[in-house]
């Protein structure tokens, strides 16, 4: 009888092992699906804007969208998680369009894609790069107007659109991000009211002036 008990604990034992050892293996297999997922979903959107764009020169060849990230691609740079923090493709001789996907880079501090043929306008969506430092788009063939979302980059500090087709006026909504140091939006198309305060205050009027348009000087305060 003694015998039999024992036998019959140590069966319920090892069927307690067994499940927790399943359990175990099912939360580490969901945690690895979900960095996978997460690294993808980066991926994604970077390879979304290799679709877009024209790349004579092949410059974005290593983009592989069967990788688990893009850490590994050329121009890309990741932090110690395997999130995305550059995307250095200036002067690169690439032409196509932004696009909306790039918005889910949350961790992307730098995007530099100057010095390209680059049409079309700015998405809204790059109001969603929260950790965006430096916003490098100068000397493309950008037009449209620069979106008032990109007032929501509170650790900005340049902000480089010069030398692009972008007409409308400058968000008054920029003068709240106090983080920002460096401003060039010369050699558009811009008219109505430049701003006087915040990162604006010290940057010369001609450097705004457009030959289509005439611009108004007003205090934004």
């Amino acid at each position: 009888m003694a015998a039999a008990a024992a036998a019959e604990a140590a069966v319920q034992w090892l069927s307690v092992c067994i499940t927790f050892s399943i359990s175990l293996i099912i939360i580490i297999g969901s945690s690895s699906l979900v960095a996978v997922a997460s690294g993808n979903s980066e991926g994604d959107a970077l390879y979304a804007l290799r679709r877009s764009l024209s790349d004579p020169d092949n410059v974005l060849q290593s983009w592989d969208p069967t990788l688990v990230n893009p850490c590994t691609w050329f121009h890309i740079t990741c932090n110690q998680d395997n999130r995305v923090t550059r995307l250095d493709l200036g002067n690169s001789n690439l032409s196509g369009r932004l696009v909306p996907e790039l918005g889910k880079l949350e961790h992307l501090q730098y995007l530099e894609l100057y010095k390209n043929n680059i049409q079309g306008t700015i998405p809204v969506e790059l109001g969603n790069l929260k950790s965006l430092i430096s916003l490098d788009l100068y000397n493309n063939n950008i037009s449209g107007k620069i979106p008032p979302s990109l007032a929501k980059l509170k650790s900005l500090v340049f902000l480089r659109l010069n030398d692009n087709r972008l007409t409308g006026q400058i968000p008054r909504e920029l003068v709240g991000i106090s983080s920002l140091k460096v401003v060039d939006v010369s050699s558009n198309d811009l008219c109505g009211t430049i701003p006087t305060s915040g990162p604006f205050e010290h940057i010369p009027l001609n450097k705004y002036v457009s030959s289509f348009c005439n611009l108004l000087l007003a205090s934004l305060l």
